[in-house]
């Protein structure tokens, strides 16, 4: 497969051209319920544009960042976030009852009051019914000041 053409090509040409090209042990292949996973679909989107960009560069030096760097990071970041949850077949989002609870209303409202109580301890403090220093221009020749 030509590198140059990775966006151009369906996403799945673009898995099958990295996992041959690029993956050598078992554990840092790309699952095959990579589509399943919102995450992964845009990370592979930023890898294959950031390899294209870089087979067009005058100079090798993007593709030596992309091996270096792009690539490795990828495999890390797929690793972690998917430890081994897809390795027998895709798994449901473990994080789906955390998720659910966040956008949950009593949630919401109380990091609406949270936030609201944070907002109140920083107002002004003229606010709170004292006076802060306040920001002046002196007059150096009169010694008049001039508020801001």
């Amino acid at each position: 497969m030509n590198p140059s053409t990775l966006l151009v090509r369906p996403f799945p040409e673009v898995v099958d051209w990295l996992i041959s090209e690029y993956v050598w042990e078992a554990a840092d292949t790309i699952p095959a319920c990579w589509p399943q996973h919102p995450h992964l679909v845009h990370e592979i989107a930023v890898l294959a544009d950031q390899r294209r960009r870089a087979g067009h560069a005058l100079t090798s030096d993007a593709l030596e960042e992309w091996h270096r760097y792009s690539l490795p990071a990828f495999t890390e970041r797929v690793k972690s976030r998917l430890r081994n949850h897809c390795e027998d077949g895709h798994q449901a989002w473990p994080a789906n009852g955390r998720h659910t609870r966040h956008m949950a209303e009593a949630c919401r409202r109380s990091r609406d009051e949270s936030f609201a109580l944070d907002v109140a301890a920083v107002r002004p403090i003229e606010d709170r019914g004292r006076r802060r220093p306040r920001l002046a221009l002196v007059d150096l020749d009169t010694g008049e000041i001039k508020d801001l």
